[in-house]
């Protein structure tokens, strides 16, 4: 998996997860996909998929984070997901701020004069695109992951 620099940005759900994909300098962030949840047995063929066909080095899954900084349940939550992505696919595991994410996605897509049905259908993966894009704009903080989850 050496010289795999794509990095693979997930807005995490409950139910489902926006997918963004960077391109392999990790300077632009785009949307890819989103991912209706099955089982933990799809889900993990899923992501062991899209990790292969896009050559993915690095993981970086949104963490949901209060204003006031602190982590909510959604980040534990986040967190354990993000320990079972690497535990299944042996991938590098960061997290990025998401805080707006999703706020931004449906603000820039209500602005597209987008439908309701049409902006829901688009939201996830937008809002996967902003947190990555966010992330690499940072300068990958925590960019040299380790492959322990803790």
């Amino acid at each position: 998996m050496s010289g795999r620099t794509r990095l693979l940005g997930i807005d995490y759900g409950t139910k489902r997860f926006g997918l963004a994909v960077s391109d392999p300098d990790r300077k632009i962030a785009s949307p890819l996909a989103t991912y209706e949840c099955v089982n933990r047995d799809a889900d993990a063929s899923y992501f062991r998929r899209v990790i292969e066909e896009e050559e993915i080095g690095q993981l970086v899954v949104g963490l949901p984070i209060h204003l006031s900084g602190d982590e909510s349940a959604k980040s534990t939550e986040a967190r354990a997901f993000a320990k079972w992505l690497h535990e299944i696919t042996g991938i590098p595991v960061v997290f990025a701020d998401e805080r707006f994410s999703t706020v931004d996605a449906e603000s820039a897509l209500w602005n597209a004069g987008l439908t309701h049905k049409k902006r829901k259908a688009r939201r996830d993966r937008l809002a996967a695109q902003i947190l990555l894009q966010g992330y690499m704009e940072a300068g990958c903080p925590g960019g040299e992951a380790t492959s322990s989850m803790k």
